[in-house]
């Protein structure tokens, strides 16, 4: 063959990627996509949960400081922390937080992640209960949704004269 022959038929050559290889690299792909994906979608689950672990956190520590104040002057009916007034709790004499919305700001928990349900609040289809003298917090992206049942902390006062508030860690990582 011809030398200019030949780089004719070089120049004709097709460059690139035959169908057949890019259909199987799509299939590829696809596979890929479809085993990774479900651990990507439980990745909101578990940010809840570290959340509500940090804000369970935040209302130990909070107690703890001021069951610490008290301590200190037991006559005090209040303590303020990060502006906020804690009133302790009057049911027993405790020294610890009542459960109410002050105490709850102290620790650090706002309304702009967290819906507070109050005291006293009976639980519905979408959110849970809050029993006298407890106070139960949900994050925003699950209030109002049966996954709230599944997803929140509660505070609950101590009952007795040396007994530690009660928080109840309440969620199911897959379904909060």
């Amino acid at each position: 063959m011809n030398k200019p022959a030949l780089t004719a038929m070089r120049k004709q050559a097709q460059g690139g990627f035959t169908l057949i290889e890019l259909i199987v690299v799509i299939v590829i792909l696809g596979i890929l996509a479809a085993t990774a994906l479900p651990r990507f979608s439980t990745l909101g689950n578990d940010a809840r949960v570290a959340a509500l672990q940090a804000a369970r956190g935040a209302l130990m520590s909070t107690a703890s400081m001021a069951h610490g104040q008290w301590l200190i002057n037991p006559q005090n009916a209040t303590v303020t922390y990060e502006g906020q007034v804690i009133t302790f709790a009057t049911t027993v004499a405790s020294g610890y937080p009542r459960a109410d919305a002050g105490f709850v700001a102290a620790s650090g928990i706002t309304t702009t992640d967290y819906t507070i349900i109050p005291a006293g609040t009976t639980a519905t289809g979408t959110a849970p209960a809050a029993a006298a003298n407890s106070v139960s917090i949900v994050p925003n992206s699950v209030a109002g949704t049966t996954r709230a049942l599944t997803c929140f902390i509660n505070y609950a006062e101590p009952t007795a004269v040396n007994a530690q508030p009660v928080i109840t860690f309440t969620a199911n990582t897959a379904g909060c």
